[in-house]
């Protein structure tokens, strides 16, 4: 399938997705992350603040447990620049920071920027992905611009609650493929 006929699809099941079983397999990924993704080398984390009405998956359960358990984790957090289309990532201190942009997404609205090539871990969000680490997001690039200015050794991290590899017609040069996948069933490395 196209990457547009997989967005769709997945967008779809998780709008269909029942509340019980959206808790279930983000409580399952939390568990998942936190088993089986070594985080002992990790200095600076990324994580994408989740869109709720899009049911993406909730990265608050893995940040409010690297908060309390992993206080040598700096978390980072991403803001849009609407002219530019690129992420900036400032370093997150709190709820206090955070404010809805133009989308509705929580972001910060001021704070210490985190400069990309400092960055360890990005937790990365998708709708679906393949065998070989290509991930389908929303279509607008934004992590397939910012994931080349980290360091080689950063390692990408999709978060998914669906289990199964699909295949992406589509692919192209311009993608950056994960190293990891974190499921409500396991992990997979790339």
């Amino acid at each position: 399938m196209t990457k547009a006929e997989l967005r769709k699809l997945y967008s779809e099941k998780r709008a269909t997705m029942s509340e019980a079983e959206y808790f279930r397999l983000n409580h399952l990924l939390s568990e998942y992350f936190f088993a089986f993704v070594d985080l002992s080398f990790v200095r600076v984390l990324h994580s994408f603040v989740p869109i709720e009405k899009f049911r993406e998956p909730n990265t608050w359960l893995i940040i409010d447990r690297i908060r309390r358990e992993f206080p040598h984790i700096r978390l980072s957090l991403p803001r849009v620049q609407p002219q530019t289309g690129q992420l900036e990532n400032i370093f997150f201190e709190g709820m206090h920071q955070l404010q809805a942009n133009a989308w509705g997404i929580l972001e910060p609205k001021q704070g210490v920027p985190t400069e990309p090539e400092k960055i360890d871990m990005v937790l990365v969000p998708l709708l679906a992905f393949d065998v070989y680490g290509n991930r389908v997001g929303y279509g607008k690039g934004f992590y397939d611009r910012f994931l080349p200015l980290c360091k080689p050794s950063c390692q990408r991290v999709g978060l998914s609650l669906f289990t199964e590899p699909v295949a992406i017609d589509d692919t192209n040069a311009f993608d950056q493929p994960l190293t990891q996948i974190v499921t409500p069933a396991g992990v997979t490395v790339f």
